[in-house]
């Protein structure tokens, strides 16, 4: 048990354990949802009881609140201030119904996933919004975020809310709060609306009105209208899909978008098509995850498909896969999953042939090839922080991605990230390519050939206890390396202290020799420490050739930076 509190059992609290012990228990007596309240007796009989778990967990579900992050709150489900739970739902809904009211109020629309609570959850927020004075609008089933962000300004709200823990694990949930430009929320607005939260005090006397609309059919309706938009009516529509929604919101929403752009029925996962809030055939539900995509692409395989598509389980994302030009040891076909950077700078080069004006941004991690992209194509570029709050926010935006999957190709009514949007734009890439007996792949070697060889790869270390990765940033940051994997470190940015322009955020960039860069920084929405590898290798004739040279050496680079940050 930790030194630092010995909890003991409901009848027996000592002097030492009172604050503790009397801040869970009166949490539990206001907390609205008898599962949590019940979870929390336990907990604290069992810690009482010298369950040395027990003790920790209690310590940690008080440690604090949960906070705005990358994507709004997002985190485990149980009882306390640093879970998510009705009683903090109910209680972030206040904040920000205080903050909209003091800006003249307005109507919220409200969304939710498939995972468990998602829907009490939407409900807790619609009544407290609609008991502070402010409409509430709520998406008649659980619904992809991006027909979310979408509903913001098709129905002319202030702001919009929507309950989901995207890719993260069964046993987590969140909140992600977007304001009237459709845009998430960011600082110093998250700041402004966490501090309205801390002075919010019993959940019980929160107001509360059950007179919340639940919403029609409409606003799907006009989101596939609009997806249906995107694909010309003379665009090759000649292509074998293969999809998987992993078990999430997205998988009819998908299908209908394929058909009302006039594409072929996709074969699909049929094992993670409906939604189901356990994920029982993936540890992790993201694409990015190794072993998440197997499923998916063997049905891609078997189907002969010239695409796989996967969406995360709110479908903001966007993973692809497609069949390689080699076949494997065994003679048959092969195919293989397009890294996040690849299809970013897929997805540029393909709106620049649509005609795309304005801007292209992409976040600080993913591959610098866009911004040469855009320099060639007489297009502005930004580079910004990580997460679509800061990507949807560039002017005149034409396009922006970041590499964990996440693009925006319909900036002007969806300035997030979309996956469902960037899957119809990937499909309509590959007809067109197939019609000219064309692939991805040549178009990736135009690209090396033009640009340079951009070769990006990611190391990324999940912790149990998130102290291992303030210990390491702090080491990084005390100790800088001169060299990573024989590679001179040529500069070392903090980006504590913002650079080029960017605000402040926690994380480190290393520039090195050889066009090399290393990003290190704490996810925002997983405990997880991530570093970004990009090597860029001049490309001659032998395009293959430039692409081991650059495989090599982000495999030293990867070695490298695990032995400096010894994790």
């Amino acid at each position: 048990m930790r030194d630092s509190l010995s909890v003991v059992p409901d009848e027996d609290a000592s002097a030492t354990d009172l604050t503790l012990v009397d801040r869970a228990r009166h949490w539990r007596d206001d907390d609205p949802d008898p599962d949590t309240r019940l979870a929390l007796t336990r907990l604290l009989d069992a810690a009482g009881s010298g369950d040395e778990g027990a003790a920790a967990e209690l310590h940690d579900a008080f440690s604090g609140p949960l906070e705005f992050g990358t994507a709004g709150l997002r985190g485990a489900m149980g009882p306390g201030p640093n879970r998510m739970n009705r009683a903090v739902v109910a209680r972030a809904a206040a904040g920000l119904a205080a903050y909209l009211t003091a800006r003249g109020g307005g109507s919220v629309v409200i969304g939710y996933d498939a995972r468990h609570k998602s829907d009490g959850f939407a409900q807790v927020t619609a009544e407290v919004l609609e008991g502070a004075g402010i409409r509430a609008l709520v998406l008649p089933l659980p619904m992809p975020t991006p027909v979310l962000a979408y509903a913001i300004r098709h129905l002319g709200c202030v702001a919009g809310v929507m309950v989901t823990a995207s890719h993260n694990p069964a046993q987590d949930n969140g909140y992600k709060v977007y304001l009237g430009d459709g845009t998430q929320i960011v600082p110093p607005v998250d700041i402004e609306i966490s501090a309205l939260i801390a002075d919010v005090g019993d959940v019980r006397d929160i107001p509360r009105r059950d007179t919340a609309t639940t919403l029609g059919s409409e606003v799907l309706t006009s989101y596939l209208a609009r997806i249906g938009t995107l694909v010309p009516p003379d665009a090759p529509r000649a292509v074998d899909v293969a999809y998987t929604p992993m078990h999430g919101v997205g998988g009819n929403v998908v299908l209908a978008s394929l058909a009302i752009t006039g594409f072929p029925s996709p074969r699909v996962v049929t094992s993670q098509f409906a939604p189901n809030p356990d994920f029982p055939t993936v540890a992790f539900p993201n694409p990015e995850e190794p072993g998440a995509m197997d499923l998916a692409l063997e049905e891609g395989l078997e189907s002969d498909a010239d695409i796989v598509i996967a969406n995360d389980p709110d479908a903001d994302r966007c993973a692809a896969a497609v069949p390689t030009r080699d076949r494997g040891a065994s003679g048959g076909p092969t195919i293989r999953m397009l890294r996040g950077d690849e299809v970013g700078a897929l997805l540029g080069w393909w709106l620049h042939e649509r005609g795309a004006t304005g801007a292209y941004a992409n976040s600080i991690v993913s591959s610098s090839l866009l911004s040469k992209m855009a320099a060639t194509y007489g297009l502005s570029h930004h580079e910004t922080l990580t997460g679509f709050k800061w990507i949807g926010r560039i002017p005149n935006l034409a396009f922006g991605y970041e590499e964990a999957l996440g693009y925006c190709v319909d900036p002007t009514h969806i300035p997030d990230k979309d996956g469902i949007s960037a899957a119809i734009r990937l499909v309509e890439l590959v007809a067109w390519l197939k019609a000219r007996g064309r692939t991805v792949h040549d178009v990736l070697d135009d690209l090396a050939v033009e640009f340079g060889l951009h070769a990006t790869d990611q190391l990324s270390v999940r912790v149990s206890d998130l102290s291992l990765i303030t210990a390491a940033m702090a080491r990084l940051r005390a100790l800088p390396p001169a060299e990573v994997a024989g590679l001179a470190v040529e500069q070392f940015e903090d980006l504590e202290s913002g650079v080029a322009g960017l605000p402040p955020t926690d994380g480190v960039r290393l520039r090195l020799a050889e066009s090399t860069r290393v990003i290190v920084r704490p996810s925002g929405t997983e405990a997880k420490l991530k570093c970004y590898l990009e090597v860029v290798v001049p490309v001659t004739s032998d395009v293959e050739a430039s692409r081991l040279v650059a495989a090599h050496r982000l495999s030293a680079l990867k070695a490298g930076m695990a032995t400096v940050l010894g994790l």
